[in-house]
């Protein structure tokens, strides 16, 4: 906070008008006035009468604590946003450019008013805008350091983004690499740069592989969803998150094997013999087109390994082998379609 933001703030805690706080301290109210509203500051000697008439410190009173609270923090941004709707965009950008002077070390602070005043630029018609773009990319780069992992992403994430508008790549791909290596948006971003800049190939295959991520993602996420609903032994809610692994792995085009599959557990579960029978049955005819995935146009940029006759017959024994589980099929011992299975 500014030196009359504090002042204005603390008397109001103590409960003093402008004209009492004068009195106190020996001077006149439009003095106490022209403080808080900026226009003038205390002179040097009042400075530790006015902090222990308000009951703080000096540090507290010439905002020089560490760190500002995120409530603090709130309340400038909150200021910022207020004075980009009612004043000039060049009044509100040095307003706040004299709040990060004063908070030089702030990064929450640095990295929000960046970024809002920042895009800004983009939605609003500013008169030579490309004027900020030095101190701009300036704050970005002060925080790229920062201990924390959000604050970095998203400065990277802001200077890919300027750099990008500006159709400078090469600048835009050099601050991917604070994006970790695991952050999807990496890669998204990465595959905006190469279609960007001719890189066809590059960019079918990077989004082809994010593509495919997402479904392992997906398919994972449901089935945890699945798991809790068996926890609460909500069967309904269960089979939506089947019916759901089904879509998935037909959105995906990742064949028939794959979509029939996730519902054997639950069919199991609730001693359907027919339903059970049934998926045992697709799961095995389609057991060879199981890497059907592999051929389809959606991933045709990726290299994926060839499933061989081995690996297909070591899947179709593993299959019979869990399907002749008595421990979890016991309810089918007198069913003949299942004894075939047994049999083979």
């Amino acid at each position: 906070m500014t030196l009359g933001t504090v002042i204005r703030k603390y008397r109001k805690i103590k409960n003093l008008t402008q004209e009492e706080m004068a009195v106190r301290l020996g001077v006149t109210a439009p003095a106490v006035n022209k403080w808080e509203n900026e226009n003038s500051y205390p002179d040097i000697m009042l400075l530790a009468p006015i902090a222990r008439l308000l009951g703080i410190s000096l540090d507290t009173l010439l905002s020089f604590q560490k760190d500002l609270t995120p409530e603090e923090i709130n309340e400038i941004v909150r200021e910022a946003d207020l004075r980009l709707k009612k004043e000039s965009y060049d009044e509100a950008f040095q307003w706040a450019r004299k709040m990060l002077e004063q908070y030089p070390n702030c990064e929450e602070l640095i990295l929000n008013l960046a970024v809002m005043f920042d895009a800004q630029r983009i939605v609003r018609e500013i008169e030579k805008e490309t004027e900020y773009d030095e101190y701009f990319c300036s704050l970005y780069a002060r925080v790229l350091n920062s201990k924390e992992e959000a604050i970095r992403i998203r400065a990277a994430d802001s200077l890919v983004g300027f750099y990008m508008r500006k159709k400078q790549y090469d600048q835009a791909e050099k601050y991917l690499a604070y994006f970790s290596i695991q952050n999807p948006e990496r890669k998204r971003k990465q595959a905006q740069i190469y279609a960007e800049t001719g890189r066809i190939k590059e960019a079918y295959k990077a989004y082809e592989e994010l593509l495919f991520m997402d479904y392992q993602r997906i398919s994972v996420e449901l089935h945890g969803l699945y798991m809790l609903a068996l926890q609460e032994n909500d069967r309904k809610r269960a089979h939506k998150f089947v019916d759901k692994q089904r879509e998935l792995a037909k959105c995906f085009e990742m064949g028939k094997y794959y979509e029939v599959s996730s519902g054997l557990e639950l069919a199991a579960l609730e001693k359907d013999a027919d339903t059970v029978v049934a998926i045992m049955e697709e799961m095995l005819s389609c057991v060879e087109q199981i890497g059907d995935f592999t051929k389809t146009p959606l991933y045709e940029h990726l290299d994926f390994k060839e499933m061989g006759k081995d690996f297909i017959a070591e899947v179709k024994e593993n299959l019979l082998k869990c399907f002749r589980d008595e421990e979890c099929f016991a309810f089918l011992k007198s069913d003949e379609r299942w004894r075939r299975f047994v049999k083979q």
